[in-house]
């Protein structure tokens, strides 16, 4: 609907008050599409998945097809996974959406075997949106994003346990309507999850083990699907940048206890109100099933041009590949690092 078509139902004429301006750009942005097929629009993972936040739109409905497809994915270097996913990535790609936001969803089953979607971010009855999807099925919902914060989507289907450790989640950022308080130079989204495997007659391929889910003893811990991957590519960003993270942990056992080695957290917000944000944070726990949003900022006479690893500071998980490296600025030396 164009603005005049607006005004015009409105009954509004002649000379327009701010008031009424402001009131119909609402208007106007709340009836704004925009339309992303994950089909077409896939997550860069080469050399690495792309864990930089792009803007929000503006539009006030956003609509997303969401594909269910199997995929061989790359869990460690060299290491090849048949995984179940959202989008052909694991993580699925990022949704970001702004608080108040309708949010209508179109998640098609282009695998052989049943599957589901659970928006943590939706306030919706499960079985309106979250029923099983049959092969070449599909099902569609919308919901508002009422709360914002940084939330997990993912399979629900039992074993829900083995639709997670194969792939199938991803994160959804809502924004709060006033934004968080701050505003970041950087963003990037984390999201930890843990592998379960067992070698098979390729030695550069593996396969899930549910043994090994059921006792808790997982292969890998990563970051964003693969083990280690932001060590060799760190995330990039410049002195005196404020660098926001927003950090899911998918599990589907485990907690991140996240830590930025060599800085602090200038603000870790536990939830999406900005009014609850924390100040001076060495380390925060991200549960199973949650989310956090955490800010540094790198000055010059701080924390400034250098190295920072991010780990979960549960060492045995950060060893298992939970481990990425900020680089701000250009370094002129690089040191080996046990993180």
């Amino acid at each position: 609907m164009t603005r005049t078509q607006i005004l015009a139902a409105l009954g509004v004429t002649g000379v327009l008050t701010a008031g009424v301006l402001g009131f119909t750009d609402n208007a106007i942005r709340a009836n704004k599409v925009q339309y992303i097929d994950f089909d077409k629009v896939v997550t860069a993972t080469t050399p690495v998945y792309n864990a930089r936040l792009t803007d929000a739109s503006d539009a006030g409905i956003k609509e997303y097809r969401i594909p269910i497809k199997n995929a061989v994915i790359e869990i460690a270097d060299g290491v090849k996974y048949d995984g179940w996913t959202f989008g052909g990535t694991v993580p699925g790609p990022i949704i970001h959406v702004r608080q108040g936001d309708r949010v209508r969803v179109n998640v098609v089953n282009e695998s052989n075997m049943p599957h589901s979607i659970d928006f943590h971010a939706a306030q919706i009855a499960a079985n309106v949106a979250y029923r099983m999807i049959l092969p070449k099925d599909s099902v569609a919902f919308e919901f508002v994003a009422r709360e914002p914060g940084a939330f997990m989507v993912h399979c629900g289907t039992p074993p829900v346990t083995m639709h997670i450790m194969q792939g199938m989640y991803l994160p959804i950022i809502v924004d709060p309507r006033d934004g968080w308080g701050t505003k970041a130079d950087k963003e990037f989204v984390i999201v930890q999850s843990e592998f379960y495997t067992k070698p098979t007659a390729d030695s550069n391929v593996v396969q899930a083990d549910w043994n090994a889910e059921q006792a808790k003893q997982a292969s890998y811990v990563v970051f964003n699907g693969r083990a280690s991957q932001y060590k060799e590519h760190p995330l990039k960003v410049a002195v005196g940048d404020r660098v926001r993270f927003y950090v899911v942990n998918a599990g589907p056992n485990f907690n991140s206890d996240f830590h930025l080695v060599g800085a602090i957290f200038d603000r870790v917000y536990p939830d999406g109100n900005p009014a609850h944000a924390l100040e001076g944070v060495q380390t925060y726990p991200v549960p199973a099933g949650g989310g956090v949003v955490f800010e540094a900022v790198f000055n010059k006479d701080g924390s400034g041009e250098g190295l920072y690893p991010f780990v979960t500071h549960s060492f045995a998980d950060a060893e298992k590949g939970a481990v990425g490296m900020v680089q701000v600025g250009t370094p002129k030396q690089f040191t080996t690092m046990s993180h």
